[in-house]
């Protein structure tokens, strides 16, 4: 009835709803059955659908299996399914949902642990009220994407300070297994100073799951999260699936005009599911078995993430170092597209150094443009320190070094003990970027913030040492003496 028609105590209805499901309705339901299943691939014949469509095949004395069409071989559609295949017969039925796969999204998922399948696992009752969203939005413009100008801090000392991440930055963090990756996630999911957490677990042990949400996270960290986890033993296509579901719930909070911090663990897990898949259909492996949609696929993944014109996603990527080589096609082909590394060796982590970051190794390729002239070459001088003594470190340990010989090497000497302990962290312990850069100034002997026209042109160059006037006031007794102490217990490897 129109409004202009209404007589006093009728009621208007709104149909807007009813006409949204109204026209995203398929009246046609298609149809096909079974004629082949090898592995995880299952051939439907005389079923139409588009490529991602989902559909259920029926198993005998069970509920069906939910499956995506992945591919198509002459006349046949190719499915893989979400679940377990027993029970599946020749000839079985499978009925097309006539639709892509969707993702709830919204705020009412802060503090939700979902599964691969955006479904909650965490006993906490179905997500109500939230609007739903398909995985494939695609990357936003390369002109429409913000320029990283501010820098994000996580709360992780060795990162404010010598690998100052911007907002809208993605990094890298490499490490072979055991070297306490995921213990670094946690401490940036922890401390960072985002609006919202979103991390997906991929391929991740089960027994880790829980002591990361309880231990590692926490309440307090839970509470402006979301997790989404995809267990190493659940099928390829749900840890590709859960990658994708992560990045598309920080996308629409991006769209929110949001800080988001997506961290991913790890995106080698995402690449392997990949490969898994992309045999199964029969496309040609190349380098170590990939096949090429592989790198494809992390492309469009990666790219993501970052800025836009509403909102920022800091994005951090737990790469798994296949026996340490850092040149193996993953890891290669990830450090290519990302914005900077974090590269943590099994050298340090046998040193009880904690978190295991390698300084030397590292990069972030956004800090030039986001830290002043006196933190960069802070940091900069603390980089030659580390490499100062590296060069020299055998003639150091065997005795063969006399002091005065080299007036770099002692002053690296001097002060690398200091340098160790400001590099150390605890898991629990945390400091804003203000205070890390003080500390920082205090380690390396480089002079305060200057006045703005008094700053060396040496300060531009990473690296570059400035001199301290004599009558400078940098208060770095005050900043030493807020060094932390060494770290004497490791954290938790993960």
């Amino acid at each position: 009835m129109p409004l202009s028609t209404l007589h006093p105590g009728d009621t208007a209805i709104d149909l807007a709803r009813y006409r949204e499901r109204l026209t995203a309705l398929n009246p046609v339901i298609s149809h096909g059955s079974v004629r082949h299943v090898v592995g995880l691939l299952v051939e439907i014949e005389g079923m139409a659908g588009q490529l991602g469509e989902l559909c259920r095949i029926s198993r005998a004395g069970t509920d069906p299996v939910l499956a995506e069409i992945v591919g198509f071989r002459e006349h046949r559609t190719l499915v893989m399914p979400f679940g377990d295949l027993r029970g599946v017969q020749a000839g079985a039925r499978v009925t097309a949902d006539g639709g892509l796969f969707t993702v709830p999204v919204g705020s009412q998922l802060l503090g939700r642990v979902i599964d691969g399948l955006a479904r909650p696992i965490d006993g906490l009752g179905p997500i109500a009220g939230s609007t739903r969203q398909t995985l494939e939005a695609g990357a936003p413009h390369a002109l429409q994407r913000r320029t990283i100008s501010e820098p994000l801090s996580t709360g992780v000392r060795a990162i404010d300070a010598a690998l100052t991440v911007g907002k809208g930055q993605r990094i890298g963090i490499f490490a072979g297994s055991g070297v306490g990756k995921s213990t670094v996630m946690a401490m940036i999911a922890r401390h960072s100073a985002a609006d919202v957490n979103v991390i997906a677990l991929v391929g991740e042990r089960g027994r880790e799951v829980r002591e990361f949400v309880e231990r590692a996270l926490g309440e307090d960290g839970l509470a402006r999260s979301v997790v989404v986890v995809a267990t190493s033993d659940e099928p390829a296509l749900i840890k590709m699936q859960a990658a994708m579901v992560a990045t598309t719930i920080a996308e629409a909070f991006r769209a929110q005009g949001l800080d988001v911090t997506l961290l991913m663990d790890s995106v080698t897990r995402y690449a392997m599911a990949n490969r898994e898949i992309g045999l199964a259909i029969g496309e040609p492996p190349t380098m170590k078995g990939y096949p090429p949609s592989v790198f494809s696929a992390l492309s469009r993944l990666l790219e993501r993430a970052g800025t836009s014109d509403e909102g920022t996603i800091t994005a951090f990527y737990a790469v798994l170092v296949e026996s340490d080589d850092l040149t193996e096609p993953i890891t290669d082909a990830v450090r290519g597209t990302l914005d900077g590394h974090i590269v943590l060796t099994r050298e340090l982590a046998a040193q009880n150094h904690f978190p295991a970051i390698d300084v030397l190794q590292s990069t972030s390729r956004v800090m030039p443009s986001i830290v002043t002239q006196t933190h960069l070459s802070a940091a900069g001088r603390l980089r030659e320190l580390l490499a100062t003594y590296e060069r020299s470190r055998d003639l150091v340990t065997i005795g063969a070094y006399q002091a005065g010989t080299d007036p770099r090497l002692d002053e690296a000497l001097q002060r690398l003990p200091a340098i160790e302990d400001f590099l150390r962290q605890r898991p629990n312990d945390a400091q804003p970027l203000e205070t890390t850069v003080a500390q920082l100034l205090a380690v390396t002997g480089a002079p305060a913030e200057p006045a703005p026209s008094s700053v060396p042109a040496a300060a531009i160059d990473v690296g570059a040492v400035i001199e301290v006037d004599a009558g400078a006031s940098t208060d770095i007794d005050a900043a030493r003496a807020a060094v932390p102490e060494v770290v004497e217990t490791p954290p938790e490897l993960e």
